[in-house]
């Protein structure tokens, strides 16, 4: 028999991230996005959660528990939902630890899974899009090359998040005509860090990485000698970006309703309107159809199965549907939705801004 139904942990996880989402980030969101700021209180107080130390072994300083991409993402569309920009700064760091966690020499989780274990939030990011037009995260046009005992990266990511404060960066680029992945500090010579500015997630600080001839030893190339499996990094990160797209779907849609409800035109509520009601049907269609796309990428990656192609789908399909679900909660609301009384011009902004990036965080 198939059960869709959540596990009793899951259901206590989700309750416990929707009141966090609901208390801790729906009052600040608006805040946020004013001043292009997230404050340190909300970063310290999502480290907390565990969203990250737990899931990383005892043996380097974590909880022990076993990752669940399932259960992240079912916590993910729950951050979404409180709101994209503070769920994506608290998640950031999740995309470098996992990745060591899942693909990491003994040494390299030695050096750095102990970062994510302490009492404060530590930043360190996923390098993995690129400042061009027409860009495919299978095919980087950032270039590894072996030097000495070592290699020499060449090349510039974009929309980093937290890049402002990350200690490393995990650069995804190509070697040797495949795709592979370099641990790359901070201070590294040869390694420049601009700020950028974005509509939407204005609250995120994210930046561009110039790497002019970045030299790394050996050992900063993710998995060692053997390598990595660099679309296993990819998959996973777009089904956690499917996750929070459809909780911001979710978000406007849960705000749209009770909105077309309320609001009388022409002594009639507008939700009695068949216009109004075939689109708050289909809006909701398409955020049921998110999540099961989402889940079904997460559930082949906690089975250890290839999910590129689910993954592929559920991001595509989802970051569309995302794009056109806030498109249409401002509609609903007419004038009100472009107007900063109320957050769905916000979460518009929000989802054109993640409708075209691929793989900030990982589940």
């Amino acid at each position: 028999m198939i059960s869709f139904k959540p596990t009793e942990e899951q259901e206590v996880a989700r309750d416990a991230l929707h009141d966090f989402a609901e208390q801790a980030m729906r009052p600040i969101a608006r805040e946020c996005d004013e001043a292009s700021e997230i404050p340190q209180d909300f970063l310290e107080s999502s480290w907390e959660l565990g969203l990250v130390s737990t899931q990383i072994p005892e043996a380097f300083g974590g909880g022990g528990e076993d990752r669940s991409p399932v259960t992240n993402a079912i916590v993910y569309e729950e951050l979404g939902w409180g709101d994209a920009t503070l769920a994506l700064a608290a998640l950031a760091p999740a995309a470098f630890a996992f990745a060591i966690v899942d693909q990491g020499t003994d040494a390299q989780k030695q050096a750095y899974l102990p970062l994510f274990c302490g009492k404060s939030y530590h930043a360190a990011s996923l390098a993995l899009l690129e400042p061009s037009p027409v860009f495919e995260p299978s095919l980087p046009r950032t270039l590894a090359e072996p030097k000495g005992d070592g290699f020499v990266i060449s090349g510039a990511k974009s929309f980093v998040p937290r890049a402002d404060r990350a200690s490393h960066f995990l650069v995804v680029c190509r070697n040797n005509g495949g795709l592979d992945a370099f641990i790359v500090p901070r201070d590294a010579a040869g390694l420049s860090i601009s700020a950028e500015k974005n509509l939407g997630l204005r609250a995120l600080p994210t930046a561009t990485l110039e790497l002019e001839r970045v030299e790394v030893p050996a050992e900063a190339r993710l998995g060692g000698d053997a390598g990595c499996d660099a679309r296993r990094l990819l998959n996973h990160s777009r089904a956690a970006l499917a996750a929070i797209e459809t909780g911001l779907s979710r978000g406007v849609l849960e705000y749209a309703v009770p909105y077309a409800k309320d609001r009388v035109a022409f002594d009639q509520a507008i939700a009695q309107k068949q216009a109004i009601a075939f689109k708050l049907a289909d809006m909701h269609i398409e955020t049921e159809a998110s999540r099961w796309l989402t889940w079904k990428a997460a559930s082949q990656l906690e089975h250890g199965l290839d999910a590129t192609r689910s993954a592929h789908f559920a991001r595509d399909y989802v970051a569309q549907q995302c794009m056109w679900i806030s498109d249409e909660g401002i509609q609903v609301l007419g004038g009100h939705g472009f107007i900063r009384e109320h957050p769905v011009e916000m979460w518009y902004r929000n989802a054109r801004t993640l409708g075209v990036l691929e793989g900030t965080i990982a589940l």
